[in-house]
Parts: C-alpha cells; structure tokens; sequence
C-alpha cells in the first residue's frame, strides 16, 4: 500500500506530497503527516484518496459539521486543519501563486483573520434534485462531484440562513415539480431573500411564500422567460440578484485597506471597475475623487448610481468594453469575479498613459497571479490575504501595483 508524506497544502485544498517523483494531491490531509493512500496518475501528477493516517499532524483537528466525514462535503476543505494552521497555507497559497504563475517572488503575505471562524456565511447556494419521490437539498461530495447530499446542517453559514432553508425544505412541497433546481439564500441586513432558479411553471408560488413568511424576498429565475418576483415584503433596499461578499466584517476590512491605499496620494480621479453595489465607489466619491462605476448587472449599476454625488457616475456594461474610454485615471479599482480581468482589460492598462495605481482584490490568487503577469510594467507594492473564508481553501487578497518607473 503506497504511503505519502504530506508536504503542504495545495491550492484547492488538498495535501501534496511526493510518491518516487511524482505529486500526489490527498483531500483531507496535513502538512506532515504519513498516509496511506489509493493512487490513481494523472498524467505527471496523482490524485490521492485517503485511507488511513499512519502519523497524524499536530496540526489536524477534529470537523466540526457532521457531513465534513459523514458526506465528504465539498463545500469545506480544511475542517480538519486548525486555525492557525489554515491561515499559514493560504498564506503559503498566495505565494506560491506569485512564484509560479506571475513569475514575481514576494515574500510570505501577512493575513488578517476573520472575527469569525464559523456561522459567517451570508449566502447559502443548494442543488435541489427530485429522487424517489423526495427533494434532496444539499451539496456535492468532492470526491464523486455529481453525488448530491441532503444538507441538514452547515456551521459556517449564519444561523438565519439555514434556519431559512429549514424553511424552504418543509414547504418543498410547493416547489416546481421538475428533476432538479437551484436555490440561493441570502442575508442582507436583517432581511432574508431566496432566488429559486429552474423549472418552466410555478403554479404554487403564492402558497410557497406565505407558508416561509420569513423570507422577505423570493424571486424566480425560470428556465425560459422573465425573472418574476414573486413577493417583496421590504418597502426597498438592496437587489437582492447582486453580489455582495459573504463574510462582511472581513470584506470591510479588505475595503478599508483599499480604500486608504487608494486615496494615498490624493488621486483626483478613480475608475472603480466591477464595481458591484458600489460600495468601493461611494467611499472614494464621498473623499472628493471623481468616480465612474463600471457594472455589469445593470440592478447594482442603477443602485450605485442613485448614491452617488454630483461629479462621479455609474455606467453599466462590461469593463472590458468601456475602461478604454475613461483612461487615463489616476486610480484603477479591479474587483472581478474568480475568472479574473479580461486580456481587454490589461491590454488598456498596459497602454500609455498608465494609472498612478492599480488595487486589484481578488478571491483567487492563481487568476490573480496570471493577471499580474498580464501587466509586465508594474511592480507588486504591497501584497495582503484576508481569511474572508475560514474552514475552507479560498482567500481574499489585496494587491497594489505600480508603474515601474514610480
């Protein structure tokens, strides 16, 4: 029976060791320790599956969901790892990403810890199937990936949303009848919303939102046709379709750096690109700098737009589309999503005349470190992860790039 020693944690989550050569990736192992393990190659590296710990880590501790083991949930990946554990892989991830992606050696990155390390989770995405005449509302399973479980608890999700999808799974009886659906919780503010996506004919739907009176929100997305809402109980507030990040204190904190390293300097005007509900725009408008917001999602772009002061404006498209036509500025803010910024998009920061700045955030640091390397005349200044994910492999980074010449 093969045996590996764990080196470290790779990207996604999985320790990483060495069998005559070649990389093996083991799910739910630490650095240090000596497994056994059933190995299937896969080209120059290995997928690992666990089979016994033969020398555990100091570093590993004991899940504490139920269907971390039970169900080989893959919405966590480091469970079994400590916190002060967790945090030094990710930083270790942040790093690596830097060396072997953007080809930029940067020094291990300081971390700021989220105030909370379980129930955090604003948001709360399930798959819903249709088997043997019941709903399984769960997650898929890392290691069969179409395998869906029937979620019943979730501890890094706030108390409120899974007391919501408690909710929704004894009213499931008034869903769409159709083989699968996907549904979205969220909690914005004090309010709950629930986006329900699939099926063609909801004919239950009011008999649906009165039986969860304490969702605030419910909107479904069918799969041919127009959005429909089907009840709004708030008198207005924030569209619900629109990203917001699912730990607050730690984005706030990650906005905060941001913002202070972005009106550094006095910069007289911003772009902040992908720009969201508009958060990162309002501060920098509310500080004097002329703004534009550039959204995709023309919901957040209005609502950025009506909080904004004389002087600074939203415009919704798609930043690889219209950043060219507001170059130069003097600061520009990239938000993307995990996929990254468009090769449109370094190719006009690339051009004459350059940004004084550029502060990209970002939950990826390998999507990072190819942008990054997409923009060969500007140095990496400063370098800082945020632990905006605890108890899984993602991390939030702030990364401030400058001209060379600067």
């Amino acid at each position: 029976m093969p045996q590996v020693r764990v080196e470290s944690i790779a990207a996604g989550g999985d320790g990483v060791g060495r069998l005559d050569g070649l990389a093996v990736f083991v799910p739910r192992t630490a650095p240090g320790e000596l497994v056994d393990v059933a190995v299937q190659q896969r080209g120059r590296m290995a997928r690992g599956r666990l089979l016994s710990v033969v020398e555990a880590s100091a570093d590993r501790v004991e899940p504490r969901c139920r269907h971390y083991d039970g169900d080989h949930c893959g919405g966590c990946q480091l469970q079994h790892l400590s916190s002060e554990s967790q945090l030094a892989a990710k930083q270790r991830i942040v790093q690596d990403a830097f060396a072997r992606i953007a080809k930029r050696p940067v020094g291990l990155p300081p971390i700021v810890r989220s105030p909370a390390e379980w129930e955090y989770r604003s948001r709360l995405t399930l798959v819903m199937r249709w088997q043997h005449g019941t709903w399984v509302m769960g997650l898929h399973s890392f290691d069969v990936v179409d395998r869906v479980f029937d979620l019943r608890e979730c501890p890094i999700a706030h108390p409120q949303v899974v007391a919501a999808w408690s909710a929704v799974r004894n009213a499931s009886r008034l869903l769409p009848r159709v083989a699968e659906l996907r549904g979205t919780i969220r909690l914005i503010g004090s309010d709950l919303a629930l986006i329900l996506e699939g099926g063609e004919a909801w004919s239950s739907s009011r008999e649906f939102a009165d039986a969860v009176p304490q969702v605030n929100v419910i909107r479904w997305l069918p799969s041919r046709g127009a959005q429909r809402v089907i009840v709004d109980r708030r008198d207005a507030g924030t569209p619900v379709e629109s990203f917001d990040q699912v730990n607050q204190p730690v984005a706030i904190a990650a906005r905060r750096e941001l913002i202070e390293r972005a009106l550094a300097g006095s910069p007289q005007t911003a772009v902040d690109a992908y720009a969201g509900l508009g958060a990162t725009a309002r501060e920098l408008a509310s500080a004097g700098v002329r703004v534009i917001a550039i959204e995709m999602d023309a919901h957040a772009s209005h609502h950025t737009a009506s909080h904004l002061p004389s002087g600074s404006r939203a415009v919704a498209g798609r930043v690889e589309d219209l950043l060219p036509q507001f170059l130069p500025a003097d600061v520009i803010v990239l938000n993307p999503p995990r996929a990254g910024i468009d090769a449109r998009v370094a190719t006009a920061l690339q051009s004459a005349p350059r940004p004084r700045k550029v502060l990209y955030m970002s939950c990826d640091p390998a999507t990072l470190a190819r942008d990054v390397s997409r923009l060969p005349s500007y140095r990496v200044n400063s370098l800082r992860a945020y632990d905006m994910f605890p108890q899984t492999a993602h991390v939030e980074v702030v990364c401030e790039l400058l001209p060379e010449e600067a």
